[in-house]
């Protein structure tokens, strides 16, 4: 298969960390995957300094049955830190270029994995979303986007942000690819007890019927002017496709950016304790120091400015005294948010949002942004992540040229109606190449 010179592409978009450096390819079809999934012929760095030069021994199980299946891995995909972006500005390795806009951002924090799939045809990437890593770039990059349900893709081999969170999923320019790539991914692996509650994965058994809008989310001014005016464009089409389309509330919305930031970053800050140079990756530190100091040294040298932050705020929302106060009320929180989208469930076949407040910002203004800014960002694409419920992020518009994203959430383990729904709004909607794809 030839794929053309990924090493000039590259050189274009920085969507790749580590990629093929041949143009010819043994496999029935290519794929790409996040830098924080592990590859034997690849080194994953998770987007980190501290990880620069690491080569795991195995595959994550994604990229293993992706390979059985026939597929030929080209590359491991730019991500931010760990995952710890909105904007994929964070990474140690460069930062990915929206191929509609080369001075804007291509979403994170998987903006690698939807970079690829605009630019590169016939291209699936594998990407991993945490709190709307895999919605929110497929939106700034006018591609699909779809996470599953907590536990319907083994996360054995991924390069963990936060447990709890973190889900496996696709992005690609064509929406049938969903259907194609899903059931090879997904399924029971021994070595992920998570995987283990999934019912079998059953597509085309349900269809999309009715959708619910919840007036918390996109009343008020969060959404930018040409974001909602495109929302309310898409929910013509919808009603045009014979779909019922309802506002209803969700009070609870509104907790979800705080909760979800507690819990994110209490697993976060235990997960990156494994890392301080004396297994994985860089090991150059001073060997005479003591523990402590060698640790501290080390991690201040190598990890970047929000992998610190998160680590801090984790380290003191779990801290005894502040627990209860924070993680476990986060928890409670949590499952408060799941009874709301249950009860929608009883009578809508999905919930319907934009994707992103705007369209994909410039890298001068993102600079300008403060971290809590690049926080509320998030509070479309986090409800569906703390809950572990399947979403997919369709693009549904353009704006100064720029792709504005529909999200679409399901109820657990309901990935057939999004699968359905992707398919149908692809026959009804004229998706877009990038201008300046290749």
């Amino acid at each position: 298969m030839r794929i053309g010179d990924l090493g000039s592409i590259n050189e274009k978009y920085e969507m790749f960390i580590n990629f093929s450096q041949s143009n010819d390819i043994d496999g029935e079809f290519t794929f790409s995957a996040k830098d924080n999934l592990t590859s034997i012929d690849y080194e994953s760095t998770a987007g980190s300094k501290i990880l620069e030069g690491y080569k795991a021994p195995f595959d994550a199980t994604p990229i293993k049955r992706m390979r059985e299946a026939g597929g030929a891995l080209i590359g491991k995909t730019n991500m931010d830190e760990f995952g710890f972006g909105t904007f994929c500005t964070n990474s140690a390795f460069g930062i990915p270029k929206n191929p509609f806009d080369l001075n804007r951002s291509c979403g994170g924090s998987s903006g690698g994995s939807a970079c690829a799939a605009a630019v590169l045809d016939d291209h699936v990437s594998i990407g991993v979303s945490t709190g709307g890593s895999i919605v929110c770039p497929a939106s700034f990059c006018g591609v699909y986007g779809l996470a599953p349900s907590y536990g319907r893709v083994s996360r054995y081999g991924l390069i963990d942000y936060g447990n709890s969170l973190d889900k496996v999923g696709l992005l690609s320019f064509k929406a049938s690819d969903l259907r194609r790539y899903l059931p090879i991914i997904s399924g029971k692996d021994p070595h992920d007890p998570t995987s283990y509650v999934q019912p079998e994965l059953k597509l085309g058994q349900k269809k999309l019927k009715s959708v619910a809008i919840p007036k918390e989310a996109v009343k008020g001014d969060g959404i930018s002017k040409d974001v909602m005016e495109c929302f309310e464009k898409s929910l013509e089409m919808l009603r045009s496709m014979s779909i019922d389309v309802e506002y209803i509330s969700m009070p609870t919305l509104k907790y979800s950016i705080p909760a979800y930031y507690v819990i994110a970053t209490s697993e976060a800050s235990t997960n990156l304790a494994r890392f301080c140079g004396m297994r994985y990756g860089q090991q150059d530190g001073d060997l005479t120091l003591k523990f402590d100091d060698y640790f501290t040294s080390f991690r201040s040298k190598y990890f970047g400015d929000e992998a610190k932050r998160r680590i801090l705020l984790g380290t003191f929302t779990r801290m005894v005294g502040y627990a209860d106060r924070y993680y476990n009320k986060a928890l409670q929180v949590r499952e408060a948010i799941i009874a709301d989208y249950k009860e929608q469930f009883k009578r809508f076949d999905a919930v319907v949002t934009p994707t992103m407040p705007f369209i994909s910002p410039r890298f001068d203004d993102i600079s300008k942004m403060s971290a809590l800014d690049s926080y509320k960002a998030d509070f479309l694409t986090v409800p569906p992540n703390i809950t572990g419920m399947p979403h997919m992020s369709a693009p549904c518009g353009y704006s100064d040229g720029m792709p504005i994203g529909l999200l679409f959430t399901s109820d657990h383990w309901n990935e057939d109606i999004l699968i359905d729904a992707a398919e149908r709004w692809d026959s009804a909607f004229d998706v877009r190449h990038a201008e300046v794809k290749i």
